[in-house]
């Protein structure tokens, strides 16, 4: 009876233990969640009042991803006023069965944070840089300057002599990371100007593709812009631009549609991807602080503000040892890199057929010029890029001198420009071929063109 009376008043002291500790256990508890509430509380403040101050300096930073991104990498409101135009060499090149690099594309890449237009500019791989056209070997051809010793800075000196510019920084793509990239981004959509039947054992090339739109993956993009010539001799037509010329020009339009598709949101998420292609395929002297200051403006560039040219010179054999070298121009070519990368800053701009900025006329005197000798430039405002070339060759077709062409942001009503003061004829008569257009006179001592003719969205 004892030890049973013994053993309740234990259970009972158990009990109450128990009771004393599940009492202390909740106490505790309950500071805890009074510490936790209190710690969360504070980082809940922190939060907001670091999100309120990374918002403002976003807005102050131009808002959206732009403004985020530059947030992100620490600039302010005045980074991006104290940014220069970037300019850089890009080279792509691909290696033959025998090990040899190949030079396949050689442009001058620019771009301005601040008016957010950039210009590609090609650069013809047969361009001689020797010092006497009439004994031109093959080794002075600018393609092979960078096999000779796999040195960026010889491409940079030779490119910087032909252009007058002084570049200092490189981007070299190797093809295996051109076609890499494409993939990762799901193909590219894109109008093949011609069909392409070309095969060179030698490069292990082999180019087979019909013309018309269509979704090209890395391997058929290859394809595209390294295809010169057929195997029967033939090429572009002329008015797109034979041989090299029209190679160029399909690498420049293709580079846009690149950028253009890379740039879309589903891609974000493939970024890994893609930069990990660039790490493994990409060589270049950009320094990661450079890159990072113009990386959250780049983001928002629209492609429609790309200018893109050929450096102007005419091909030749004219030399002892009978290579074929592409000669530059010096007089037009400066002329060219003066418009490109130095007035850009300065150009009319058009608004659904309004033009605003300075214009002067010098002179009230008619231009006497015929069509085939007026510089006319062609400016692609459709939204539509098939439309710039449908546009081009009709001009020519009808006997006018197209020299220069490029986009703008998307117009409504096509505008005929006249810089030059050419005959109301002149004027009439482009706006016939066209079917469309409004002539407006926009006389500037400084314009490098005749007629500057921007397509809208009426054209068809």
């Amino acid at each position: 009876m004892k030890e049973n009376n013994k053993n309740k008043r234990e259970n009972k002291s158990g009990n109450s233990n128990k009771k004393n500790n599940v009492k202390t256990n909740q106490k505790r508890n309950k500071k805890k969640k009074k510490v936790w509430k209190r710690v969360l509380l504070i980082i809940l403040l922190i939060l907001l009042i670091a999100g309120g101050v990374f918002a403002y300096k976003v807005h102050k930073n131009g808002g959206g991803l732009s403004g985020i991104l530059a947030t992100a990498v620490g600039h302010d409101e005045n980074t991006k006023k104290n940014l220069q135009e970037f300019k850089c060499l890009v080279l792509g090149i691909s290696t033959d069965e025998e090990g040899a690099l190949l030079t396949d594309t050689i442009m001058v890449a620019s771009y301005n944070p601040n008016t957010q237009k950039a210009t590609l500019l090609s650069i013809p791989r047969d361009t001689f840089t020797g010092t006497n056209p009439a004994k031109a070997t093959p080794y002075q051809k600018i393609n092979s300057v960078y096999s000779r010793k796999e040195d960026p800075q010889d491409v940079l000196d030779a490119v910087n002599q032909v252009t007058g510019l002084n570049l200092e920084y490189y981007v070299i793509v190797k093809t295996e990371g051109f076609i890499k990239l494409v993939d990762a981004i799901g193909g590219v959509t894109f109008n093949v100007p011609i069909d392409m039947d070309y095969d060179d054992t030698s490069q292990d090339l082999h180019i087979h593709l019909k013309a018309g739109e269509q979704l090209l993956d890395g391997d058929k993009a290859e394809q595209l812009v390294r295809f010169r010539h057929n195997n029967d001799g033939t090429s572009y037509p002329e008015e797109y631009g034979d041989n090299d010329i029209g190679r160029m020009r399909t690498q420049r339009e293709f580079m846009m549609e690149v950028i253009k598709q890379t740039a879309k949101v589903e891609n974000i998420f493939k970024l890994g991807e893609i930069l990990d292609v660039a790490e493994q395929n990409v060589i270049t002297n950009v320094d990661f602080n450079v890159a990072k200051d113009y990386i959250p403006y780049a983001v928002e560039f629209n492609t429609a503000d790309l200018l893109t040219a050929t450096l102007p010179g005419e091909n030749t054999n004219k030399n002892e040892a009978g290579t074929w070298v592409f000669v530059a121009d010096e007089e037009e070519t400066a002329v060219l890199i003066q418009e490109l990368f130095y007035d850009r800053d300065k150009p009319e701009e058009v608004t659904d057929g309004n033009t605003t900025g300075n214009t002067t006329s010098d002179s009230n005197t008619v231009s006497t010029k015929t069509k085939s000798e007026i510089k006319l430039e062609v400016i692609n405002g459709t939204g539509t890029s098939s439309k710039l070339q449908k546009a081009v060759d009709e001009l020519e077709e009808a006997g006018y001198k197209v020299t220069r062409t490029g986009s703008t942001n998307t117009t409504s009503k096509t505008v005929i420009m006249n810089k030059k003061n050419v005959s109301g004829a002149v004027l009439e008569g482009i706006e016939q071929t066209l079917t469309v257009g409004t002539a407006q006179d926009s006389t500037s001592s400084s314009s490098k063109v005749d007629v500057t003719v921007i397509l809208g969205k009426d054209y068809e």
